[in-house]
């Protein structure tokens, strides 16, 4: 997987090594760090773009992320897409769950899955928080998952 930060900088190591020098580099600074995991999607004809995120949240300082880009070229239903989406998010947080846990470093694993039953993603919010809450993550859903819902939004 190819990671890179939001200026384009490329990610050269291997993620758990980046993610550790960051966590010590952050800690040494004095920050208390939260980690939130999300990942957003488009379609663009017959392709579908993920955007993966690692936002990395200095409390009361703001914060930075990490970004994974890539695409598949699949028909999906939106049910299975948000799920795809869920599981990209899921596979990235159980890598860095045992170093988070190491340094004491929250994790939360945000779904880009609205609560609302109004909303076509609402059919999968039962799965997703499932799939989530099932992994041991803590979850969270719209309107409190920035990370996929605006963060990795942006990205992809």
């Amino acid at each position: 997987m190819k990671w890179r930060k939001l200026d384009g900088t490329r990610i050269e190591k291997p993620l758990l090594d980046a993610v550790e020098e960051t966590i010590v580099r952050e800690t040494e600074a004095g920050y208390r760090l939260k980690v939130c995991i999300g990942t957003d999607s488009q379609v663009r004809s017959s392709i579908i773009e993920f955007a993966t995120v690692i936002v990395f949240l200095r409390e009361k300082k703001g914060g930075f992320m990490y970004i994974h880009n890539h695409k598949v070229e699949k028909p999906m239903s939106l049910k299975e897409r948000m799920i795809t989406e869920v599981a990209h998010s899921v596979d990235v947080a159980y890598k860095l769950c045992d170093l988070l846990d190491r340094y004491k470093v929250e994790l939360e694993v945000h779904a880009d899955i609205n609560t609302d039953p109004l909303f076509q993603s609402n059919t999968a919010l039962k799965e997703a928080m499932g799939y989530i809450l099932g992994m041991g993550f803590v979850f969270k859903a719209k309107p409190d998952a920035f990370a996929s819902s605006s963060c990795a939004d942006k990205v992809v």
